[in-house]
């Protein structure tokens, strides 16, 4: 008798909890959610995440504030949020750094694990990227580059987000794969800081999406040596791919995506999951956002995009322990 009261209250909680997780869906958003950037101002998450909250501010009822948290690589807005009540309230617009490749690098440093402590809302964007130089800096190939390079050892300046982040890891690959020396600039504040510093020739090279440099370029601040996409791009028709220079597979093709605490109530992440597909979805909106040179790519669940993140974080973690990459 003791045992089938203790299953009744049992199964009588689980079912409160059900109907007040459906409550709190049904009320979601009740005051204001932050949106996290792990970069400062001007970078490609910066951008799709001053895009999208607008939007959803008019679809959910509530202020949805963007905060702006650079530093360490990304891991400052990583723990903010990974730290924050899982309530919907505080959530996290990350990319292949922050939520795939820290959780390896910055292992020793984190004091949460990205994917066990968060959970994938969905992807926002797809961006292409490209190898970009200093106008001030002579090449105008990769080829060009990893000759000067050898030509010039150790003088060779290459900008990234940081140690650790795709573009430090995708110019170590090239390093690899052609042999020459280059010294890494890491900059915490992602293409916000790099930018300047390409343009003024403070370094000379660095792999970036080119969301970030689409302006630069155009207007003559920036050049470009390679895409890494697989075919040409359309707005540079006469800029090489990374494989018609011989480096076939080096150069990452990022996303963006929307995270949240782990432990937040399936019925608000898939809330906030229908409510940012219903905005990313919208003919004008993917227009304009094609302009910026990012291609919107939902995911198809938030569970897929969690695990598809998982799978991702595997994979770049056997890339950095077999090339020993430690931030010190």
């Amino acid at each position: 008798m003791g045992r089938f009261i203790r299953r009744l209250a049992l199964g009588l909680l689980a079912t409160l909890l059900s109907l007040a997780a459906a409550a709190q869906s049904t009320d979601y958003p009740t005051k204001t959610v932050k949106l996290v950037i792990p970069y400062g101002p001007g970078g490609a998450t910066d951008i799709i995440a001053r895009v999208i909250a607008p939007k959803l501010q008019v679809m959910l009822g509530q202020s949805f504030v963007v905060e702006n948290h650079p530093g360490a690589s990304g891991t400052i807005a990583l723990e903010t949020v990974g730290k924050a009540p899982p309530d919907g309230y505080t959530l996290l617009v990350g990319n292949v750094t922050t939520n795939a490749i820290n959780e390896t690098t910055f292992a020793d440093k984190l004091s949460i694990k990205p994917s066990r402590d968060l959970v994938g809302i969905t992807r926002l964007v797809e961006i292409p990227h490209v190898v970009v130089a200093a106008t001030s800096f002579a090449p105008n190939t990769v080829k060009e580059m990893v000759d000067w390079a050898k030509k010039n050892p150790g003088k060779l300046n290459y900008a990234s987000a940081g140690i650790g982040s795709y573009p430090h890891l995708d110019m170590l690959k090239l390093i690899k794969a052609a042999g020459f020396e280059a010294t890494h600039i890491p900059y915490k504040g992602g293409a916000g800081q790099m930018l300047p510093a390409l343009m003024s020739g403070e370094v000379q090279v660095s792999f970036i999406n080119l969301s970030s440099t689409g302006q630069q370029i155009k207007a003559g601040r920036l050049k470009v040596l390679a895409v890494t996409t697989a075919e040409r791009r359309p707005e540079l028709p006469n800029v090489p791919t990374m494989a018609e220079q011989g480096y076939p597979g080096i150069g990452t093709n990022a996303w963006q995506a929307l995270f949240a605490p782990a432990g937040t109530p399936k019925p608000v992440v898939d809330k906030i999951f229908a409510a940012v597909t219903q905005v990313l979805s919208q003919p004008e909106l993917k227009e304009m956002l094609a302009k910026q040179l990012m291609t919107v790519s939902l995911s198809a669940s938030p569970h897929e995009w969690t695990e598809q993140v998982r799978t991702e974080t595997q994979a770049w973690g056997d890339f950095i322990r077999e090339n020993k990459i430690k931030v010190e």
